[in-house]
C-alpha cells in the first residue's frame, strides 16, 4: 500500500522540502497553506518528484474548523495516515510588555491550538496505519523552535507556543507509543527561510541551519521502527551555542 502523509505549512520552506523528499520516495502527499496559487506550485513540484498522488487544501490555520476540513480531505486520499507533519507556524518578535493580545491569540491559533487539534482529529488514521503495518507504525513530526527550549528575549509568545509543541509530543509518546504511534518534535535554531528573513541583518543566512539537514533528520525519523522513541531533536547553529 502507498504510504501516505499530511503536511501543514507544506507550500514552501521545510514542508515542502519534506513533501518533496517524500514525494521521490513514491508518497502520497496532502499539502496545506494559506494560499492555492503557492500550493498549485508546490503540487506541481511534488508530482515532478515521484509522489503518487498530491491533494493540497488552501487554510487558515487559525480557523477552529480546519482540523475537521483537513482530515476530512485526507480521508480522499488514503484510508491511513503514515505520517503527520505539523509544520505551518507564524511568529512575530515583541516584549512581553507591549505584545499585542491580537498578535499572541494568532500564535496560539496557529502554533498550538491548530496541532493539537489536527493531531487529536487525524487519531484514528493514524491508528490504521499502525495497526495495518506494525513494523512501521504511524509517526507524528512537529516542527518547534530552539525558543521553545532556552529563552530568547523578544519571543515570548512564541517561544512559550513551541515549548508546548514539545511537551505535547512527550505527552502523545506517553499515551500512544505503545500502539506505535510515535511522535518527535525537532526544534531547530534559525532556518534559512523565508520565516527567517527579519533577522538576515544580524545573523546571515549562510550562517543558518540548511533546509536539508532538517529534512535528512526527519527523513531518519520516518524510517524508525516502532520500537524507537525520538521524542524530541535540538539542532543549533554552529558556533551560535545555545539559544540562537
Amino acid at each position: 500500500m502507498t504510504r501516505a502523509a499530511l503536511v501543514t505549512g507544506g507550500s514552501r520552506g521545510i514542508g515542502l522540502a519534506v513533501a518533496r523528499r517524500l514525494a521521490s520516495q513514491g508518497w502520497s502527499v496532502l499539502l496545506t497553506g494559506r494560499r492555492q496559487d503557492t500550493l498549485d506550485d508546490a503540487a506541481a513540484t511534488v508530482r515532478g518528484d515521484g509522489a503518487a498522488e498530491v491533494r493540497t487544501v488552501a487554510c487558515d490555520m487559525a480557523d477552529p474548523d480546519v482540523a475537521d476540513v483537513l482530515v476530512r480531505e485526507f480521508a480522499q486520499l488514503s484510508p491511513t495516515m503514515d505520517a503527520l507533519v505539523l509544520n505551518a507556524g507564524v511568529g512575530t518578535a515583541g516584549p512581553i510588555e507591549s505584545y499585542s493580545t491580537t498578535r499572541f491569540d494568532k500564535t496560539v491559533d496557529v502554533n498550538l491550538r491548530a496541532p493539537f487539534r489536527i493531531l487529536q482529529a487525524s487519531m484514528p488514521l493514524l491508528r490504521s496505519a499502525a495497526e495495518a503495518d506494525p513494523a512501521r507504525g504511524a509517526k507524528v513530526i512537529a516542527l518547534a523552535s530552539l525558543a521553545g527550549v532556552y529563552p530568547e528575549a523578544g519571543l515570548a509568545a512564541y517561544g512559550a507556543t513551541k515549548a508546548a509543541l514539545l511537551s505535547l509530543i512527550d505527552t502523545l509518546n506517553a499515551e500512544e507509543s505503545g500502539s506505535g504511534i510515535t511522535g518527535t518534535a525537532i526544534a531547530p535554531g534559525y532556518v534559512d527561510t523565508d520565516m527567517s528573513a527579519w533577522i538576515a541583518d544580524r545573523i546571515p543566512p549562510d550562517t543558518m541551519i540548511a533546509v536539508n539537514d532538517l529534512v535528512e533528520l526527519i527523513d531518519g525519523v520516518l524510517r524508525l521502527s516502532p520500537r524507537a522513541v525520538v521524542s524530541r531533536i535540538v539542532v543549533t547553529r554552529a558556533g551560535a551555542g545555545l539559544g540562537a
